[in-house]
């Protein structure tokens, strides 16, 4: 780093980053909005495999470099982004966090409740900011439909019905691999939890899940779970990628209805539409295109620059994800896949 404190570089220098790996979210949405803002300047891209790393970095226009130690060593580089398998989350959040590095990681934050607390305490300790990529919270589709909660257009929230899923992942993805943090509970169910927690409050309490268990990779495939507020509100949520997909979020309350269409992944082009329904009454608002995971690195860059009281909010959100996923695999009753008919 420059020399100056963490948090307390001048506010107009963009914050150096680090990659750790070469990942397909961080090629196709996170590096491109980093490299298209000027907030964020991505500085090295370290990776294990030289081939494929020397011209992922050249894409960015940054240097490669062969040795994830090598990278969080170097003293121009504030801050690192970590999009490994989730297995490996923990570990070099904590390498980072040690080296004096700000840190982005990609959700899920941890493997484990544990990891969390961990992760959460050395960032305290070292006063460095740590944040959970989760980008669809920083679009403005979900302010938008904050404000029409908060103006009694659809009454008194009752039930957040939530879904994310995917079709079925090549054989060899990590999404398969348990010994990385696979699964679908913290891949793609992570991301109705949140919406969950967004909406509903900090206070949720686990009534019910279900995880559906493929035996032969060792990790659960889909889900779903019943949370419930203690004021009475509930939310439904379902996972998956053994499905077709969908992305989906619908609140309803007391007089009306508010569905969006597109709440987790919408590409950067794309106009989010969101419903409003009530008894003879239907509304569709067309809301303007932005990119989601811009907004992700403008929101880190303000991280590492402030003080480190302002960490406190991101640090918060990861324990009570992973606290409520926690909760979500230990209620869960698991279910296996039918054995198909013409299975030996």
């Amino acid at each position: 780093m420059s020399g100056t404190p963490p948090g307390e570089r001048t506010g107009g220098a963009p914050v150096a980053l680090g990659v750790l790996g070469c990942a397909d979210i961080a090629a196709r949405r996170m590096l491109p909005a980093m490299a298209a803002g000027s907030r964020v300047r991505v500085t090295a891209i370290a990776g294990r495999d030289p081939a494929r790393t020397a011209p992922f970095a050249a894409r960015f226009g940054c240097e490669a470099v062969d040795d994830y130690a090598r990278l969080l060593a170097r003293p121009d580089i504030d801050a690192v982004y970590i999009p490994l398998p989730t297995g490996l989350h923990a570990r070099w959040t904590l390498r980072a966090l040690e080296a004096g590095k700000h840190v982005l990681v990609e959700k899920s934050a941890t493997a484990t409740l544990a990891e969390a607390h961990e992760v959460v305490g050395l960032a305290r300790e070292r006063g460095l900011a740590l944040m959970e990529n989760f980008a669809f919270v920083h679009h403005g589709q979900h302010a938008a439909a904050r404000r029409r909660l908060d103006g009694d257009e659809i009454g008194e929230l009752r039930v957040l019905q939530a879904s994310f899923g995917i079709p079925p992942r090549p054989p060899a993805d990590i999404r398969y691999r348990p010994d990385l943090g696979g699964g679908a509970l913290l891949d793609v169910g992570a991301y109705p939890v949140r919406a969950a927690l967004m909406y509903l409050g900090d206070d949720l309490e686990v009534v019910g899940s279900t995880l559906r268990l493929d035996p032969e990779r060792g990790v659960d495939v889909a889900g779903s779970a019943l949370l419930a507020s203690p004021r009475g509100a509930t939310a439904e949520l379902s996972f998956g990628f053994e499905h077709s997909y969908r992305s989906h979020c619908s609140l309803w309350g007391g007089t009306g209805r508010l569905v969006l269409e597109q709440p987790f992944s919408p590409p950067a082009t794309a106009r989010p539409v969101t419903r409003l329904a009530r008894q003879d009454h239907l509304q569709h608002f067309v809301l303007g295109a932005e990119d989601q995971f811009a907004r992700v690195a403008d929101h880190f860059a303000h991280l590492t620059r402030g003080p480190a009281a302002a960490h406190e909010e991101e640090y918060t959100q990861i324990l009570r994800q992973a606290a409520l996923l926690s909760a979500v695999r230990a209620a869960a009753r698991t279910t296996r896949p039918a054995r198909r008919p013409d299975a030996s």
